[in-house]
């Protein structure tokens, strides 16, 4: 009809909302890398980019000026989380060496600490993907390792994304870099659907 006003068609976005997701998650991976460099640090790194997701999911804006002000708050006692993350590791790998060394049950000792250090590694990013300003790494800990243990389809799914991590770092190293931003998001998607169900 002649009076009739013509809508105009909107056109899709490509990906819209879910492509600037996973732009999003890739650039906090750069951030979380660069902030990892301090060796130490990489709790905190993780928890900062873990905020700035949740933030970002939730429309609140936020940026690298936020990143960088959670990152220092984390890594206030963060630090320590870090550390002691690496002498785990270090103890790991003194029990593989004895597993490769043939040592009576070094094939059992070496299994057991691979498990552990895992659930490690899983329990501090669910800790971390939960983390805010002021709150108590061994409070966020204790938590995490608890809901790791109940949540064992969550924490599976943490351990994919980590694979996704090391796949890609074997494939084309730079990549990995991106990605852990995707495993950041991943521990925030787990904790939330841990928070829903």
């Amino acid at each position: 009809m002649a009076g009739t006003p013509v809508k105009a068609r909107k056109e899709p976005v490509f990906g819209g909302e879910r492509f600037a997701v996973f732009a999003e998650c890739m650039l906090t991976g750069v951030w979380i890398a660069v902030a990892c460099l301090g060796v130490v640090t990489y709790p905190a790194a993780f928890a900062a980019g873990a905020r700035h997701l949740r933030r970002r999911t939730a429309h609140e804006g936020g940026g690298r000026r936020e990143f960088t002000a959670d990152f220092r708050a984390a890594v206030r006692r963060g630090w320590a989380v870090g550390l002691a993350g690496w002498v785990a590791a270090g103890a790991v790998w003194v029990d593989v060496q004895a597993a490769r060394a043939g040592l009576p049950g070094g094939p059992f000792a070496g299994a057991v600490g691979l498990t552990a250090l895992l659930a490690l590694v899983v329990t501090g990013l669910r800790a971390a993907a939960v983390w805010t300003p002021g709150a108590s790494w061994r409070a966020l800990l204790a938590a995490a390792g608890r809901r790791t243990l109940r949540d064992p389809a969550g924490s599976l799914l943490i351990v994919c994304g980590l694979a996704v991590v090391a796949g890609s770092a074997l494939l084309v190293a730079p990549l990995a870099v991106p990605v852990l931003g995707a495993v950041a998001a991943a521990a925030v998607a787990v904790e939330r659907r841990y928070g829903r169900g």
